[in-house]
């Protein structure tokens, strides 16, 4: 029985190997890295990435990293290559293949297949010696002293290193395309980033009610309108513009200070110029208003025509805070 010591010992050792792998992949950095980016940012066609088993699943994570960063990518298993499926493959592709050995059966069957239109090959490998790294165009080197298992045998450093290289080639591409918070939300719409970069105030006020009474709307309607609309709050209309708010805690304090408000209309317990944003405003903004104030409610004017009523709920809702 290993001992709660010595497990976290193991796992320290482990994250100790693969750091120190990962930083010697900066040794093994040269011009070919630089011109393995070049080609595949001049590129026309998409970037094909391809490999076999645990090389595979890398090659996977990266084709995600490349596609959410803007560039076109896709993966083809290196297996199913050589069984029909090479003619995903177009003649302005540009080919990544990951392997470890580089001399593995399917590889070594696959780099004369993937060669022979042309196609512009980047190899990642961990043998410079390797059938891949001979016939590749490019030579990405993700050679590892050992791996991190206890054995040396299950792929933890030299995988690590891949999916390191891979992340090393993405930041770059989105470096010369000058990729921005904004193009990454355009790939990501419905994840908590993309809300905050893309939804706007009327994109979650566009199905709330909007309560409106006028200065003169006794308070006892004044409570139906607020309670109707279910927003906890009503605007105060005079002339098309919105000239007060009413909020159930305006309403709580009311009747809290009085025993009788039959003679009371919205005027007399309405704030006046109340805080607002416009439609237009980036929902994470109106957030920002929301918390510097300590409200919960925003009126929604554009032009002073009244819009309706931004609920801090509307923002949670959807993930952004």
């Amino acid at each position: 029985m290993i001992s709660k010591e010595n497990i976290l010992a193991i796992a320290k050792k482990t994250i100790l190997s693969e750091s120190e792998a990962i930083v010697k992949l900066t040794d093994y950095l040269d011009e070919n890295f630089s011109k393995a980016v070049e080609i595949i940012f001049q590129t026309k066609g998409r970037l094909v990435v391809t490999g076999i088993g645990k090389s595979a699943i890398i090659g996977q994570k990266m084709v995600a990293t490349f596609n959410s960063t803007g560039t076109p990518s896709m993966f083809l298993h290196a297996a199913e290559a050589i069984h029909g499926d090479l003619g995903m493959i177009q003649k302005d592709d540009v080919i990544i293949c990951i392997s470890k050995s580089g001399n593995s059966p399917e590889i070594k069957a696959l780099i004369p297949l993937l060669k022979r239109d042309g196609n512009p090959l980047i190899g990642i490998s961990g043998n410079n010696s390797s059938a891949l790294a001979k016939g590749s165009d490019y030579v990405l080197n993700t050679t590892v002293d050992m791996e991190a298992c206890p054995i040396n045998l299950a792929p933890t450093n030299s995988t690590t290193a891949q999916l390191v290289m891979g992340d090393a080639l993405a930041v770059c591409l989105m470096e010369m395309r000058d990729f921005k918070p904004e193009d990454f939300a355009k790939y990501h719409p419905g994840g908590a980033l993309g809300k905050k970069l893309l939804l706007k105030v009327k994109d979650l006020i566009e199905h709330n009610q909007k309560p409106i009474v006028s200065p003169d709307t006794p308070v006892k309607k004044v409570i139906f309108e607020i309670s109707e609309k279910r927003l906890g709050v009503t605007a105060v209309i005079e002339n098309n513009k919105v000239v007060g708010i009413i909020t159930d805690g305006d309403i709580r304090r009311m009747l809290n200070d009085r025993d009788s408000f039959t003679d009371l209309t919205a005027k007399d317990i309405m704030t006046k110029n109340p805080k607002s944003t416009q439609s237009n405003t980036m929902a994470i903004d109106a957030l920002q208003i929301l918390e510097n104030h300590s409200i919960t409610q925003l009126m929604v004017i554009d032009n002073e025509e009244y819009k309706g009523v931004l609920h801090l709920h509307d923002i949670l809702k959807e993930g952004i805070l």
